[in-house]
């Protein structure tokens, strides 16, 4: 079995759509059965990333704001968009500080996850962020936004109800739960 073969025969590309932040690629080729196929994809020109800030008390910072794609609101934790080619820390600290005014002064990468890997090509980074200091928040004119701080058991209780749905902050929360249980947050 050849994992890095891909087993399309890609004969076109075109972009149907294009912004800023995303493209919508039509592909037509011979799918893996070697029949005429085509496949749609989203191109994403950032990389999605998410920031778990983290204090001493074990308090996670929680930021709100009704999701245009969705038509509803939606609990998250901080999360943008850094280029391709900047380092995700540096987006991160953008993102943290942006959206809740904190700074932070360790960070660690804890996962990396392709958010809709069927269709898009979206990928995204999550930091843990410790050691956090309370500054004025900036958030974009496209965002409104509402900021709870919530001990973590809190946030990990409104994943499994179903209130966190956000697929970075879902991941994001679970792995620091995992870290937590494995004792790895105080190392």
């Amino acid at each position: 079995m050849d994992t890095t073969k891909n087993p399309w025969t890609i004969h076109s590309r075109e972009t149907k759509y294009d912004n800023n932040w995303i493209s919508v690629w039509h592909h037509e080729g011979l799918n893996p059965a070697g029949t005429p196929g085509i496949y749609g994809v989203v191109h994403f020109k950032n990389v999605a990333i998410g920031v778990v800030a983290l204090d001493a008390a074990m308090n996670i910072y929680l930021v709100g704001q009704y999701r245009f794609p969705l038509q509803r609101f939606s609990w998250e934790i901080p999360e943008g968009g850094g280029p391709h080619g900047e380092d995700p820390l540096d987006g991160a600290k953008r993102e943290l500080l942006e959206e809740t005014g904190l700074v932070a002064t360790h960070w660690e990468v804890i996962t990396r996850i392709d958010l809709s890997n069927s269709v898009s090509d979206e990928e995204g980074v999550v930091f843990l962020a410790r050691g956090l200091e309370q500054r004025q928040a900036a958030p974009e004119e496209t965002e409104q936004l509402y900021i709870k701080k919530v001990p973590f058991e809190e946030a990990y209780r409104m994943v499994k109800d179903f209130e966190i749905t956000d697929s970075l902050s879902v991941a994001a929360i679970q792995k620091v739960k995992l870290m937590s249980y494995e004792g790895l947050l105080n190392k």
